[in-house]
């Protein structure tokens, strides 16, 4: 991905040096990882399976202070840029549309950080917050990416920033709040039906994204792709549940499977198009 030397977003704040603890309890890489597999399999919060492996509710946390990332920290550098080039896509799809793109910001964090959708933790993977218009990520997640997933390259960690720039998108949109909505009124599984169908529309929107930064920029290399794809496909509910050892149970999908993962994101980077993304209304997935 040709990434270095184009535009950085000034949206990034960097809480990492705060720490921001978890109440004296070390989380390893294992029960991250752990964590990740059992929420998507059963569809609950991850930071309910994190206080079970760890035994009880993290202390309060104490302020985090924001900050701009170091200058010589390469990874924030890359995060930063890709944030930015989401931005100027989005600026201009939104322009066209005759709306304009209120721009999110990103977090870097260890561990756990105060959020207002609650406290995040590094187990969560990382999320969007429609309350504050935040993404937060601990770059730590990267290397389960690549060591516990199998799904290495600059790509690939691109893809999971624009899938939750992605959600942004929705909530600008007014999608996230419709879908609030539902919660409650509809059963668990039939939840579980829409959620699939919003993830998989922040994945055709992170595919929007890839088409017009490389049509804008050129940002493709040779195999830029196949690493997205690898990476959709290692995080589709029916990979998780293999890979937890159980049985894939459908109605227990939140995300969407690694073939319908795959399919919205290049439905996103073929035609470039929001409306195409309308997996709500789509009769297949």
């Amino acid at each position: 991905m040709k990434w270095e030397g184009n535009r950085e977003s000034d949206n990034v704040e960097d809480r990492r040096a705060s720490g921001g603890g978890l109440g004296g309890r070390s989380i390893g890489i294992g029960s991250i990882a752990i964590a990740l597999v059992v929420s998507y399999f059963l569809g609950i919060n991850p930071m309910t399976v994190l206080d079970l492996l760890t035994g009880g509710s993290p202390a309060p946390q104490t302020a985090q202070v924001a900050q701009k990332p170091p200058a010589d920290d390469q990874m924030a550098k890359f995060v930063a840029t890709v944030l930015g080039d989401t931005e100027d896509v989005w600026k201009d799809v939104f322009t066209k549309g005759g709306a304009t793109y209120q721009e999110p910001k990103l977090v870097l964090y260890r561990g756990a950080t105060a959020t207002s959708c609650g406290q995040g933790q590094s187990a969560m993977g990382p999320f969007y917050c429609p309350e504050d218009q935040k993404v937060y990520i601990d770059l730590g997640f990267y290397e389960t990416l690549k060591t516990r997933m199998g799904a290495p390259g600059d790509f690939a960690q691109a893809y999971v920033i624009a899938h939750e720039v992605g959600h942004h998108v929705q909530n600008l949109l007014g999608i996230t709040t419709k879908m609030d909505q539902m919660r409650g009124r509809v059963s668990q599984a039939e939840y579980n039906a829409l959620s699939v169908r919003l993830e998989l529309q922040a994945d055709c929107f992170a595919g929007v994204w890839a088409n017009h930064a490389q049509a804008a920029r050129q940002l493709l290399e040779q195999g830029d792709v196949e690493e997205a794809m690898n990476a959709a496909a290692k995080i589709g509910d029916d990979a998780l549940q293999r890979s937890s050892g159980r049985s894939v149970v459908p109605e227990r999908f939140t995300h969407g499977t690694s073939a319908q993962r795959q399919r919205w994101f290049d439905n996103g980077l073929k035609n470039g198009s929001v409306k195409r993304c309308d997996t709500f209304s789509a009769a297949q997935l």
